[in-house]
């Protein structure tokens, strides 16, 4: 992975380093993403994974789902490294290509259901207001319920996050 700052390595790791990596690598066997930088702050490295694991793994939503919320956020933050690691696996959950390229594009993209569009505005609409109207907030918290609701907020906010991280130090693979 190219970076803008130098990555900690395994050899030179701390303690506290060594046992993040180690929770990043158990639930995702890689570390991809953010995660070689967060490790420069063990703290933040271990709360942002263990709010990761439950983002991308926990939630109640499928994973086309989350994935397709994860690509309107690569593509709001224009975040190339988020996309390359995110676009192979909602293309094996399902997601069209072309939806994937309207992404890539910033572009409005037309779904197939009614549920897989409301994401696709919710997420479009949050992340370029920073606001949901009245009428998609009615929308969404019939369609969703409270509680999958803020799950859904949530996964928009962590992988801006990464994002935000993954711009800010230039990662993405070479």
């Amino acid at each position: 992975m190219k970076a803008r700052i130098d990555l900690p390595d395994e050899p030179v790791l701390t303690d506290d380093q060594r046992r993040v990596r180690a929770a990043i690598l158990a639930t995702r066997r890689n570390l991809d993403g953010p995660f070689p930088a967060w490790l420069h702050s063990p703290e933040l490295a271990d709360l942002a994974q263990q709010l990761g694991a439950f983002c991308r793994y926990r939630t109640g939503l499928p994973l086309l789902e989350s994935e397709l919320l994860i690509l309107c956020v690569a593509s709001h933050c224009r975040c190339i490294g988020e996309q390359q690691i995110h676009e192979p696996i909602a293309r094996t959950a399902g997601l069209d290509e072309a939806v994937i390229v309207a992404l890539q594009r910033g572009e409005r993209a037309e779904l197939p259901s009614h549920r897989l569009q409301l994401l696709h505005d919710l997420a479009r609409q949050l992340l370029a207001t920073h606001r949901i109207d009245d009428a998609l907030f009615a929308t969404a918290q019939a369609e969703f319920g409270d509680r999958l609701l803020v799950e859904i907020v949530g996964v928009i906010g962590y992988y801006t996050l990464a994002a935000q991280t993954l711009n800010a130090f230039g990662m993405s693979k070479e």
